[in-house]
């Protein structure tokens, strides 16, 4: 076939090399999507495989679904029979299948995390535990990295070292929480998402029988981006790809940025010890930046140590510098990056949806969005409350959940009283308790009602009841289009949406419609052969961040660099790149948590195509105070070839600005940064402390003290000031030149 005549040739080894093990390591830009899509219609067309065979796993439905559609233009209707979708979409298809090996049933829920917290928030306060201390956040988190790892609440509860961490951080009952947890997402015949995975590795374990069914379907497994994927989803595939050997997983060490997920790099840097034998392909030309961009990118990852060694190139043209902005607060960094975005869309005809600004929190972005809104530059935030965590449709959404599952509590808890329908939360809550002293499913209290409550709370329970039988038989008779807009008119939510009249009724009201619009589109669409209520609901459980995000306006992008990954743009701001936002000092503990931020920046640098904005301020309003800001380490990492610091119009050319009035602008690596007086070494390497460096109580320090700084070394007291409520000091740092730090914030050890 033609279709291999474009590759070059590690792409096309990567396409054809395709019985036993493989890695491809695939280099920001290089072409992986086009290697995976040719390297499946190559199996099905050129080595006759049977699509049903292959087992294809991404991170996100619109990657799976854009490479169904690559494939299909390519050899046909058979691309649709293969197995293609994300971890969690296609384990809940197989646990679908072997629900009741598990004592599930078929329907069974999936929770999202506004379910799981809500059901941990029930049990804390079950517990009469303090809310403050057991935050559904943080207890869900422990929870989430546990299953990830594969710990049981069993083994959570009974290992020793897992109850000390609990104990030194103040939150010794995490274990119980864990365990009636899992009992009562059991009771609701319901899995969150991280069980989708934990339950697949259970029933492989306990079920050898089912485990070989699977192995035999699967004589081809394939994994995108491998390296974010956890231990879990790692001894998955790895029991999938047992039999037959033909495992080839894609992905690149420098990109990954998803240890607080759970994702292991170790998968991947260590993935060879598993497989002696393996072939081993780098794709390491760069078809999406410029030469200047692809060269800042690998200056930057060289100074990790941990990593697969590449080489990425490109033969696109050398392209603009990177520009540095530097802004004298985050207010300015929002109008000079509002301004550029400007003046480029006037001067080089382009669009909003040409740009992307990256930050690495989302609370950076209300600077940014004021400057953008003054300007009247139209933008969208990706990673905001997404249209399926609105309150009136997970409301609607309740509905057709208990419809389809009369087990699920959180459900039952969101619709037994909306609209209002006289029962209050006392009633609610004898009826959970009866459930629980009676061991009855709470569908069986909730039908006998009357047992339980009497007067008009009985018997608005029961005509409850009734009416969730009757939308129940609807479901079962026609479409999930037919069955929801019966459920929405006939619970009397559209109705009460429909009477509110103000601005905020409307949008409430357009966007259930927007909703059963989306249930049309759904069951109108051919390839979705089961067309019910529940495998719609399935669809919508499954769906990620990215695949959410269905805006197609011509509007500048804003999201974090987390939620960039995979994408592209012509010209990328990267804001925020100071000493303790990014990198960021809440995450960083370990050389390995400084190399993830590292890759991070590496990954904001690779989104851009044709223009790069590196962009600080000196100083940031941060927890209600304006601080003083240092520039991020990692601007010391990019090339000094690849950078020139921009002045923007309206911008003084003050010394406070930019430093000494004499500093040069063109091609600088990192002058103009330090304020307020020239760097001495632009080349200067982060220095590493003393071993026995510990930090020292400030309160005393003075003029003439000699220092230690973890990051900028060794040093002399120049003067200690007091402005306000904050004390700075002003050191002379051997190879760094003079900065000011706040004592508050500075680790300093004091040497005499």
């Amino acid at each position: 076939m033609d279709y291999l005549d474009g590759l070059n040739p590690p792409q096309r080894q990567a396409v054809e090399h395709t019985d036993g093990p493989i890695m491809i390591i695939a280099g920001a830009g290089s072409g992986k999507t086009r290697v995976l899509t040719l390297r499946i219609a190559h199996l099905i067309h050129s080595k006759n495989v049977d699509p049903f065979q292959i087992l294809s796993l991404t991170f996100t439905n619109k990657a799976a679904s854009e490479m169904r559609q690559r494939i299909e233009r390519l050899i046909g209707l058979e691309a649709r029979n293969t197995w293609m979708g994300t971890f969690h979409s296609v384990f809940a298809k197989i646990l679908r299948v072997e629900s009741e090996r598990l004592g599930y049933p078929s329907n069974f829920t999936i929770y999202d995390s506004d379910d799981s917290k809500s059901l941990i928030k029930s049990i804390v306060k079950e517990l009469k535990l303090d809310d403050k201390v057991y935050k559904p956040n943080t207890v869900l988190s422990r929870i989430s990295g546990a299953k990830n790892r594969l710990i049981s609440w069993e083994t959570y509860l009974n290992d020793p070292y897992i109850k000390a961490d609990d104990e030194a951080a103040m939150k010794p009952r995490v274990g119980e929480i864990y365990r009636l947890y899992q009992m009562r997402l059991f009771k609701s015949s319901a899995m969150d998402f991280d069980d989708l995975l934990f339950n697949t590795n259970v029933l492989f374990r306990d079920h050898p029988d089912v485990l070989n069914k699977y192995q035999q379907r699967f004589r081809y497994v394939m994994v995108d981006e491998f390296q974010d994927t956890n231990l879990c989803q790692y001894l998955i595939t790895k029991k999938l790809a047992a039999v037959h050997q033909n495992i080839c997983v894609v992905g690149d060490d420098a990109q990954s940025i998803y240890a607080f997920r759970g994702a292991d790099i170790q998968n991947i840097l260590n993935f060879e010890k598993d497989y002696p034998d393996l072939f081993v392909v780098k794709l390491e030309q760069n078809y999406r930046s410029t030469k200047n961009i692809v060269e800042a990118a690998n200056s930057i990852i060289a100074n990790n140590k941990a990593q697969l060694k590449k080489n990425v190139w490109t033969q696109n043209v050398d392209g603009d510098l990177i520009e540095l902005i530097k802004s004298a607060s985050d207010n300015e960094e929002g109008r000079m990056v509002a301004s550029t975005i400007f003046e480029e869309k006037n001067n080089k005809k382009l669009s909003n949806s040409d740009f992307a600004i990256l930050y690495r929190t989302n609370s950076q972005s209300r600077s940014l969005e004021e400057a953008l809104r003054k300007m009247n530059i139209t933008y969208k935030i990706v990673g905001g409350l997404s249209f399926y965590q609105r309150k009136e449709i997970k409301d609607l959404m309740g509905y057709f959940r208990y419809v389809v599952n009369q087990d699920d509590e959180e459900a039952f808890k969101r619709i037994i009283n909306y609209p209002k329908r006289g029962i209050g939360a006392s009633s609610v809550e004898k009826l959970m308790v009866a459930a629980y002293e009676h061991d009855i499913p709470l569908w069986r209290a909730v039908n006998n009602a009357a047992s339980f409550l009497s007067g008009r709370a009985a018997n608005a329970v029961t005509d409850f009841a009734t009416m969730i039988k009757s939308f129940k038989m609807e479901a079962e008779r026609k479409d999930a289009f037919e069955a929801t807009s019966a459920i929405a008119k006939q619970s009397g939510l559209l109705k009460e949406l429909y009477e509110d009249k103000t601005i905020e009724g409307l949008n409430r009201y357009e966007n259930v419609q927007e909703l059963l619009n989306a249930i049309k589109e759904y069951v109108d669409n051919p390839e979705n052969e089961d067309k019910s209520l529940g495998s719609f609901l399935q669809e919508i459980a499954l769906l990620t961040d990215n695949d959410r995000d269905k805006d197609n306006a011509d509007a500048v992008t804003l999201m974090t660099i987390h939620s960039s990954k995979g994408l592209e743009f012509r010209q990328v701001f990267v804001v925020g790149l100071e000493e303790d936002l990014f990198p960021s000092q809440m995450m960083i503990q370990s050389r390995e948590d400084l190399e993830e931020e590292r890759r991070l920046f590496y990954v904001a640098t690779t989104r851009a195509m044709e223009k790069l904005y590196l962009s600080y301020a000196i100083t940031r309003y941060r927890f209600g105070r304006l601080l003083d800001c240092q520039p991020s380490r990692f601007l010391e990492e990019v090339d000094p070839s690849c950078i020139k610091l921009t002045r923007r119009r309206g911008q003084q050319p003050t010394a406070s600005h930019y430093g000494n009035q004499g500093q040069r602008e063109g091609k600088t690596g990192f002058i103009g940064l330090k304020t307020p007086s020239v760097r001495r070494n632009t080349t200067a390497k982060v220095h590493t402390p003393s071993p026995d460096f510990k930090p020292s109580n400030t309160q005393n320090l003075s003029g003439g003290m000699k220092v230690e700084h973890p990051k900028f070394g060794f040093g002399k007291v120049q003067k200690v000031e007091v402005e306000g409520l904050n004390k700075k000091a002003t050191i002379e740092f051997d190879n760094f030149g003079e900065k000011t730090l706040l004592l508050s914030f500075a680790k300093l050890r004091i040497l005499e």
